[in-house]
């Protein structure tokens, strides 16, 4: 497996597989819902991708917006493109709270509304919780693409 599938780990945080990328939970919880988008083809320019992983997109960016709204009320979306680290193509998927939010009896904070998110800074989520989230996430996005 390739070194960005392991470091997000795929095995254990994979949400759905589209036909050209992989959808998972962020380990590091920027805010609650933070996910990682990545190609599966592991290019490292986003101009390399082929067309019918762009064309992808806008049903899986249509998908993660509508689930994340429906179930955390998100008050905007980011979407980060940086391959600095992980040179692979993969976008970072950071919902944004203007307040707290409560899931599950846990507080979860958006530490730098309204700016733009850092991403070394996050919520410490137990691995049961986080487990907790990934489930909910997985059935909410199995339900809606069958």
């Amino acid at each position: 497996m390739e070194e960005i599938l392991k470091k997000f780990d795929k095995e254990n945080l994979l949400l759905y597989e589209y036909k050209n990328w992989y959808l998972l939970l962020r380990y590091d919880q920027v805010t609650l819902g933070s996910l990682v988008l990545i190609e599966k083809n592991l290019f490292t320019k986003y101009s390399e991708i082929p067309a019918e992983s762009f064309n992808e997109l806008g049903k899986i960016t249509n998908d993660v917006e509508s689930i994340l709204q429906q179930v955390f009320s998100y008050d905007k979306i980011n979407y980060l493109m940086l391959m600095m680290v992980d040179k692979e193509v993969h976008f970072h998927i950071i919902p944004r709270y203007s307040k707290n939010k409560i899931w599950d009896k846990s507080i979860f904070i958006d530490y730098d509304w309204p700016k733009p998110a850092d991403l070394s800074k996050f919520n410490i989520v137990p691995e049961k919780k986080l487990m907790k989230i990934r489930e909910y996430l997985k059935e909410q996005f199995e339900k809606k693409n069958h």
